[in-house]
């Protein structure tokens, strides 16, 4: 009787993770609602420039170089994390919470390519919203 029970409660505590787990992103499961709430955004940010218009995602009074819509297909959200002022004074700033790295597809991978690299975030009381995004150039050593 008591074996039954303990396999019971191992069924229902398994049945009960499984649930739990279901309702998380594998976002929000590794970087925390936090972190994933910022990949959530970068990815829109990156589908709304795309289509040539992230002004909707951009902070009030911030005017972040945005590029050319071409300069944003294919992007990925990479790592999110808290932004380090001592590596980002500039954006520091201009108030800016969170930074996340961004890459570029494969075929898109060549020397001197100018793409966006990072982007940087402030948080808000209506969610985050896009003050900054660093450039970066593809270089090759050979």
């Amino acid at each position: 009787m008591r074996r039954g029970f303990v396999r019971a409660a191992g069924i229902t505590g398994g049945a009960t993770l499984t649930l739990a787990l279901a309702s998380c992103s594998l976002d929000t499961i590794i970087w925390g609602p936090d972190g994933a709430a910022v990949i959530d955004t970068t990815n829109r940010v990156i589908a709304a420039a795309s289509a040539g218009d992230a002004t909707a995602l951009v902070c009030a009074g911030a005017a972040p170089e945005m590029g050319a819509p071409e300069d944003w297909t294919g992007l990925a959200a990479e790592e999110p994390e808290r932004l380090v002022g001592d590596h980002w004074p500039d954006q520091a700033a201009l108030d800016a919470a969170w930074s996340i790295n961004v890459s570029l597809p494969v075929d898109r991978v060549a020397g001197g390519t100018n793409a966006p690299g990072d982007l940087f975030f402030r948080d808000t009381d209506d969610g985050l919203c896009l003050v900054d995004v660093a450039w970066s150039t593809v270089e090759f050593e050979g």
